[in-house]
């Protein structure tokens, strides 16, 4: 069955009595047939997946996306090619690496993720998340200096660091290469580290923001 006997099983009107209207053109309904029978679908199932515009050979990709097919290529970030590099140079020198943290959850599990992603590399890595009450949000360039004190090299900040321009620079000054690793809306002009990502900085076009 082809055309208007095949819109909505047969149904030609809404319970209201307004006829539907069929917006599939002759392409797509044989797109929505090759879906159905392809992949085993229901017909009014193929018939909306070809409607928007999804070809057989992209169903399965549709219906079962992995992660892969997800998120978009890491790169795509400003100086997250930067920032790459110069945590992998960490790992091939095996320099200590301290992770700045912040104390909310993405804080929390992104410096839990990056230490776990560093030891299965064998590299020394430190986690420290700031006093809440003591010393607020965010690098302060006493904890900076402190990390740089019990040997970090490099300072990676997750979940914070992009307005905090002075505490980077008191890192930098003891020693300490900073990256940062961010989200958050930057109320200034970026800090003087190796690299920042941030998909909310301006000059990101990644779209992630």
């Amino acid at each position: 069955m082809t055309g208007e006997n095949r819109i909505f099983l047969d149904v030609r009107q809404s319970a209201s009595g307004v006829s539907w209207e069929h917006r599939l053109t002759e392409r797509q309904d044989m797109t929505a047939l090759a879906i159905a029978q392809g992949f085993g679908v229901p017909d009014i199932v193929a018939r909306v997946l070809a409607g928007r515009g999804v070809t057989a050979e992209q169903t399965e990709r549709f219906l079962d996306p992995t992660i892969r097919d997800l998120l978009p290529d890491p790169v795509s970030l400003t100086d997250m090619g930067k920032a790459a590099a110069r945590i992998a140079e960490a790992i091939v020198t095996g320099e200590r690496v301290a992770i700045f943290g912040d104390y909310d959850v993405d804080g929390a599990a992104s410096s839990a993720l990056l230490k776990r992603f560093l030891t299965h590399f064998s590299v020394p890595a430190e986690i420290y998340i700031p006093d809440r009450i003591f010393e607020g949000y965010g690098p302060n360039p006493e904890a900076m200096r402190e990390l740089v004190s019990r040997g970090a090299t490099l300072i990676v900040t997750v979940d914070c660091g992009t307005n905090s321009a002075v505490s980077i620079d008191a890192a930098k000054a003891a020693g300490a290469d900073v990256v940062v690793l961010d989200h958050h809306q930057l109320g200034g002009p970026l800090p003087a580290a190796e690299a920042v990502v941030n998909p909310n900085r301006e000059d990101d076009l990644s779209g992630q923001g």
